[in-house]
């Protein structure tokens, strides 16, 4: 089960489809997580020449795309397959999994407190949408601060009866993701510098971020989050600062993600 999202995805917005149809030019889909159609135009499967678009895609085949534009008045939905890359398309996946383990536990608190699950998942989602990416985001941090269960929006018991199965049925998530960094120097201080630097990126990932010197101006640097998104922000956002504080010591450097 993956319950529906109201309204449209937004624009460069990763969203899991079904195939429906396959034309000469085009491909058409529905959009698993907000049940609306989409189209994907040739020249968005696959780079370089396409002989027979079936080469790609086929009815009933799950694909991750990438939404290009949205027209809310005419309700079109235009998609594109190529520009996913494999990382995404790994996260998306992982990401709806772990959805649909989260939306386990809302059929199970809606089966003991007897409502409509799409009842509560809808309070649940009307509150917590501005705040948390997902359902299961939002429960993962529940998990590490049960205060939060106030944000869900619901009555003292639901509230009670969702805290008690999540720390029953879930628990706090660890996805790791690497990169590499390569600095050099130029001041007379460099190894330093550098070492201070890159204290104050690991330490700006908290317990979450760990940097390794490989030798030869290599340092690896690994990152835990709850999501793939949330880890591979982290690191994007550790990296870049990294190397613009490198950069602005008369320095240079470059990052390369490992196992993207």
């Amino acid at each position: 089960m993956l319950l529906k999202k109201e309204g449209f995805p937004e624009e460069d917005e990763l969203v899991m489809c079904t195939v429906t149809k396959v034309q000469f030019h085009s491909v058409f889909a529905i959009l698993d997580e907000y049940d609306k159609g989409g189209m994907i135009h040739i020249s968005e499967v696959s780079p370089g020449r396409i002989r027979n678009i079936r080469d790609f895609v086929r009815e009933g085949k799950k694909i991750v795309c990438k939404v290009l534009r949205v027209n809310k008045e005419k309700g079109h939905i235009d998609l594109s397959l190529r520009r996913v890359t494999e990382t995404q398309k790994r996260s998306k996946v992982d990401e709806l999994k772990q959805e649909q383990k989260a939306e386990k536990i809302l059929e199970f608190v809606a089966k003991d407190l007897n409502v409509d699950i799409k009842e509560i998942y809808s309070t649940i989602n009307e509150n917590i949408s501005k705040k948390y990416a997902s359902l299961n985001e939002f429960f993962q941090k529940v998990v590490s601060d049960n205060s939060l269960i106030k944000d869900s929006g619901l009555d003292a018991k639901a509230a009670k009866n969702l805290e008690e199965a999540i720390k029953l049925r879930m628990k706090e998530a660890a996805v790791k993701i690497e990169g590499k960094l390569t600095l050099t120097s130029f001041e007379p201080n460099g190894i330093d510098m550098l070492k201070e630097v890159l204290k104050k990126g690991q330490d700006a990932g908290k317990d979450k971020v760990i940097i390794k010197y490989l030798g030869g101006g290599s340092y690896s640097i690994s990152v835990t989050g709850s999501s793939y998104k949330e880890a591979e922000k982290m690191l994007k956002d550790v990296s870049e600062g990294i190397l613009g504080k490198i950069e602005a010591s008369n320095g240079i450097g470059e990052f390369a993600r490992v196992g993207a």
